[in-house]
């Protein structure tokens, strides 16, 4: 008997993965990837022509019966009434919809009143935000618009063709990044959509498929799971459940946790997503994490390994040196417009070993922040799990134990978006009250002696540039 296999894919800001995987086991049969372009607004075609190109890498989709789409969260693809996309799409981290994102908090009675209606304070990532930006300053492509799609459901679209808008669907994980999504009723918030196109004519929306139902087919008769957002599917990847913590490295990092129950926090600090299975995925953002790895072996000439080897050669608190890791800005705190900051630069701590800690403690200062807002929040948190290429790095889970105060477990490495998204294809195609388990190997545990000294000297840097 034939063994059923599935796909998964990560389509997120840098680059498109596919994993190809036996449903009943997980084990890896084959995999490909292709890079996407650099920008903070992209034509989606590029995400297609990646897709393909991944799967063609993988070995094509001969003998797998059913696929799955993980995407990046939050980004606008508007339509016309043809199915052409109006403009390109803005992507999560392109930031100036900030003020847009403000104006509509406003609007909507504020910051505790959006939290309670969507679970989420807006800001400049959400879909929300930027159709509020595009119909401030671009009213003609506002007008045009007739239906608007995240990135992941865009791409399941087009794997059915993409012109049939009765084929469009989601899920409620990547939904309750809209901003106009309420995750606790599984409704559209139709109201704040139309506050934020400034029209009261119907916009289409995705419809929502539940989490493990087949809502559409490929023309070459693929059965399409729901697909979900890249965090939620890295969670369904990971295969974690109620108590887990996982701090995500990509070119974002976040902290996320499963939880039974919804969240609402009216600071802003922690949107109140959905997961992939019917449970609730309270999540903190930051916008800087891998890149601030990349930007460290550019400044130091170093790879990525001899970055974290420089990073243990010397002193928790790299005597003194500090950094606000704020390259692209930052979403939390929501400080858009902000830059890096280099401080307490001495002729001492002028050296590699020094700046290379530095970064590396300000990347992850800012996800331990993300972790206390879970856990302030009442969120219960029983392992920290770190996941995403950085990971990777050798000096990440010494200093990220150090920092978080309690041990750490290093997953290894894998595509766990693209890996979350084949689960769920299995769940699908197999059927059953809970995707499968897979083992796809023991998670390293760290433990390091805390640093709370450290993390303080990031905080007063935090603090002291609010209004830089």
């Amino acid at each position: 008997m034939a063994e059923k296999l599935v796909a998964g894919v990560d389509s997120s800001t840098q680059s498109v993965k596919v994993v190809i995987r036996n449903a009943e086991s997980g084990a890896l049969i084959r995999e490909g990837r292709a890079p996407h372009p650099d920008g903070t607004e992209v034509d989606p075609l590029h995400w297609k022509v990646a897709l393909d190109k991944a799967i063609d890498a993988a070995g094509g989709l001969k003998n797998v019966s059913a696929i799955s789409i993980g995407g990046q969260q939050h980004g606008m693809v508007a339509l016309d009434e043809n199915g052409d996309v109006v403009r390109p799409a803005l992507l999560w981290n392109d930031t100036r919809s900030a003020q847009s994102a403000a104006t509509l908090n406003s609007e909507l009675g504020g910051d505790a009143a959006i939290a309670k209606a969507v679970g989420s304070v807006l800001v400049a990532s959400f879909t929300a935000s930027k159709v509020r930006w595009m119909a401030d300053y671009e009213p003609e492509n506002a007008e045009r618009t007739h239906a608007i799609a995240l990135p992941h459901d865009w791409l399941s679209w087009q794997l059915q063709g993409g012109k049939d808008f009765s084929k469009l669907f989601t899920d409620r994980s990547d939904a309750s990044g809209t901003g106009y999504f309420d995750a606790v009723s599984s409704t559209y918030r139709r109201d704040i959509l139309a506050a934020a196109v400034k029209s009261k004519r119907e916009i289409q929306l995705p419809f929502v498929a539940t989490p493990a139902e087949f809502a559409g087919t490929t023309l070459s008769g693929i059965p399409i799971a729901p697909g979900a957002g890249d965090n939620a599917a890295a969670a369904l990847g990971i295969q974690a459940k109620p108590g887990d913590v996982v701090v995500s490295l990509g070119t974002s990092g976040t902290a996320f946790s499963v939880s039974k129950t919804p969240t609402a926090d009216p600071t802003g600090m922690v949107a109140g997503f959905a997961d992939a299975t019917g449970n609730y995925l309270p999540l903190v953002c930051t916008l800087n994490a891998a890149r601030i790895f990349d930007a460290a072996t550019r400044i130091l000439g170093k790879t990525h390994d001899e970055v974290g080897q420089l990073a243990l050669s010397t002193q928790p608190g790299a005597h003194g040196l500090a950094l606000l890791p704020y390259f692209e800005g930052e979403r939390t705190p929501n400080r858009p417009n902000a830059t890096g900051v280099f401080s307490g630069m001495t002729l001492e701590n002028s050296n590699p070993a020094d700046i290379a800690r530095a970064m590396i403690e300000g990347m992850l200062a800012g996800l331990a922040d993300a972790v206390q807002a879970l856990i302030d929040l009442g969120v219960e948190v029983k392992r920290v799990l770190i996941i995403g290429g950085a990971a990777k790095n050798p000096a990440v889970g010494q200093i990220a134990s150090a920092l978080f105060a309690r041990p750490v477990l290093v997953a290894p490495a894998g595509e766990y978006v693209a890996d979350g998204a084949a689960r769920q294809a299995a769940w699908a195609l197999l059927g059953g009250a809970d995707a499968p388990l897979w083992d796809l190997g023991a998670a390293q545990e760290i433990e390091a002696v805390a640093t709370p000294e450290v993390l303080e000297r990031y905080r007063v840097l935090r603090d002291a540039t609010v209004n830089w």
